[in-house]
């Protein structure tokens, strides 16, 4: 663990150069940059204090749809783990899997940024290759957070990837992707395509000036088969102090426009 140091931490990983940087007005948290961008934040003095708001977004999310209690959590992209450290606390007994493909990553986040909870497993592969090999009806969420500099691999965007997430939720069970985007939205309209020809609920969250088009930021595409749980992702995020909103059902159609799904070939 990195104590009693104000410096920047700059390493070469397998996707180029990853730097764990202080923050000054927290002891013992963390920015963590990759290749120049900010990828995460964790404070290892208190998990659920989270800095980036699609990640917390992605923490009320899964609060408002799954039920009470510990989940079988599948992470897809590891980051600094702060999604897995916060739902430790939030959801104390929650077995979780994090897939990373950068081995170089993920020692030094887990060197210097040691975990405590041992229901937290991390994987180095490919996010594909590892859900096509996760058994079936295994997870009760999935969260898909994966990029190639700010773009979202085509190979995790496909129907076919859909389908292979789908077979690993269990009944019940979400997913969720992480998409950063510019007007005109066209990567969030295809995505939310291609998960409605898998899913039969589908909902977008994101910022409302973003929705409108204005500026660059993340939007989270929800993906599962209960109407209930889109129901209360509704409530929860009409209460949300960001002015987040939801684009589902006729709203989530005028969204996709005439976007088309993506498969893979």
């Amino acid at each position: 663990m990195i104590r009693g140091s104000d410096r920047a931490l700059i390493v070469r990983v397998d996707t180029g150069t990853a730097e764990l940087i202080p923050d000054p007005d927290l002891p013992d948290a963390w920015l963590l940059k990759l290749n120049g961008t900010a990828q995460s934040h964790v404070d290892l003095n208190d998990p659920t204090l989270i800095a980036f708001d699609y990640i917390r977004r992605f923490a009320d999310v899964i609060d408002a749809v799954s039920p009470s209690g510990a989940l079988d959590v599948l992470h897809l992209g590891g980051g600094a783990l702060t999604l897995p450290r916060c739902l430790s606390v939030l959801r104390s007994g929650s077995r979780q899997r994090v897939v990373e493909l950068d081995r170089a990553l993920a020692e030094l986040v887990t060197t210097r940024l040691p975990l405590d909870d041992p229901d937290i497993e991390l994987i180095i592969a490919d996010a594909r290759a590892a859900l096509e090999q996760a058994e079936p009806a295994s997870a009760d969420v999935i969260v898909a957070d994966i990029f190639t500099g700010n773009k979202v691999p085509p190979h995790v965007s496909t129907v076919e990837f859909a389908q292979a997430a789908r077979r690993v939720l269990r009944p019940g069970g979400w997913y969720l992707a992480n998409i950063m985007d510019v007007a005109p939205l066209t990567t969030a309209r295809r995505q939310a395509a291609t998960l409605r020809e898998v899913f039969t609920q589908v909902a977008v969250v994101a910022d409302a000036a973003l929705l409108r088009g204005r500026g660059t930021g993340n939007l989270l595409v929800v993906a599962g088969d209960d109407p209930e749980g889109i129901r209360k992702l509704t409530r929860r995020i009409a209460a949300d102090p960001t002015r987040a909103r939801v684009e589902h059902g006729p709203r989530l159609a005028d969204f996709i426009r005439t976007a088309q799904p993506r498969r893979d070939g």
